[in-house]
């Protein structure tokens, strides 16, 4: 094992300890855009988020790791993602990709719709309220991705992206970049991956400032078990966040003749998130096409149901 390789373990080691060890200080909710922080791929989500090291995400790489997108063999890579949210907020995003000999350009888009809600006016002077009409609130994100594979071991992204949200006429908005890596070891079929989400400037909603959620993820991925009709997939993934304690996930998922995946995970030292699941079909075809189906279970909240659409052309 050669020096730099000894350097990125005992980096992922101190990361992951970073999140067994950390104090008592309490980061919720000290920081703003929150929804950037919720998995919008059903696949991502079924692994429970443990997903900054695979290495076939394809368009969808422009949500979790913009450094796994230089890695798409795929000339054109599309996803389409829909969940309905807790509270009955409805989630949707899409990616796309685009192979280049430059390199892979990537555009991605999220949207949170919370629907309309009644406006309130207070009636004279008594406690009680008139309504007035409705008003509507919504978050969205659009990015713009570039990545290159420079070696067969090594690919890099970087992201740069529009974020707003909206609450009637109020409205507060940045300009945000994420960057990550992805890392082929040489130990049998075991890669690294990293990423830095959501840095930018301190934003403004009406008077008050807020700050970004910024996130640094690092994990790892190997197939443990592989033959002609199948092959097991582990994964596991540290998260330090700037508005939450350390978090830790493991997922995996077992592919079966290359046309059904069966996929799960658990995430340690949440409040309530705990484990998910969710299933992969690969229909037969010409042309590369994948439907994702994930089932996450949010404690006292209730459970989320997310499903995703894939699609190529090689």
């Amino acid at each position: 094992m050669n020096f730099t390789m000894k350097k990125i373990l005992l980096l992922i080691l101190i990361l992951s300890a970073s999140g067994l060890w950390a104090g008592d200080f309490k980061k919720v909710g000290t920081a703003g855009f929150a929804f950037l922080e919720i998995p919008v791929s059903a696949r991502v989500n079924a692994l429970g988020e443990s997903s900054v090291s695979l290495a076939d995400l394809n368009s969808s790489a422009v949500f979790t790791n913009p450094g796994i997108l230089g890695l798409t063999t795929m000339q054109h890579s599309m996803s389409v993602s829909y969940a309905p949210y807790l509270a009955d907020i409805k989630n949707y995003a899409t990616s796309y990709s685009y192979r280049t000999d430059y390199g892979v350009i990537g555009l991605g888009a999220i949207v949170l719709d919370y629907g309309s809600m009644p406006r309130t006016v207070r009636s004279g002077g008594s406690r009680l309220y008139e309504q007035t009409g409705e008003f509507s609130a919504n978050s969205v994100a659009l990015g713009l991705t570039y990545a290159k594979q420079l070696t067969d071991k090594f690919s890099f992204g970087l992201t740069a992206k529009y974020v707003s949200e909206k609450i009637d006429s109020y409205t507060a908005s940045n300009i945000l970049m994420d960057g990550g890596v992805i890392y082929y070891t040489g130990l049998s079929s075991l890669k690294i991956g990293a990423s830095i989400q959501n840095l930018g400037t301190n934003a403004k909603f009406i008077n008050e400032k807020f700050k970004m959620p910024a996130m640094l993820k690092i994990g790892a991925s190997a197939d443990v078990y592989e033959n002609e009709y199948s092959k097991l997939t582990l994964i596991t993934e540290a998260i330090h966040p700037t508005d939450a304690d350390e978090k830790l996930n493991i997922g995996g998922e077992l592919q079966l003749m290359k046309m059904l995946t069966l996929r799960g995970g658990y995430k340690f030292f949440y409040d309530e998130e705990k484990y998910t699941f969710g299933v992969g079909i690969v229909p037969p075809g010409d042309y590369p096409m994948a439907f994702d189906f994930s089932y996450a279970d949010y404690g006292r909240l209730g459970n989320i149901l997310r499903f995703t659409l894939q699609m190529g052309i090689l």
